[in-house]
């Protein structure tokens, strides 16, 4: 292994490992076939809508499970109901 000029190893800062990036789970994309009409349909982890017939599968049925709302970048926090925009 060969050294940076700072003394550490190449693409540290002054003998700083570099810093974690965090996980990201990203959906992956599926394929079923439809159980009321047959066509192939494609989803997210399992979970498939059919544009033909209409027929969706429970959520339950995927891989992975949901995430939570408190996982979303814009949820607004425990007890607070948002604005609905339409309302108006």
């Amino acid at each position: 292994m060969s050294t940076s000029p700072t003394g550490g190893t190449p693409g540290e800062v002054h003998g700083t490992p570099p810093p974690v990036r965090p996980t990201v789970v990203t959906p992956e994309i599926t394929h079923a076939e439809c159980r009321k009409c047959g066509t192939r349909v494609a989803g997210l982890d399992g979970r498939y809508a059919c544009g033909v017939c209409g027929w969706t599968n429970d959520w339950s049925e995927g891989h992975r499970p949901l995430p939570r709302a408190e996982d979303d970048p814009d949820f607004p926090g425990p007890g607070v109901v948002p604005e609905n925009p339409l309302a108006d």
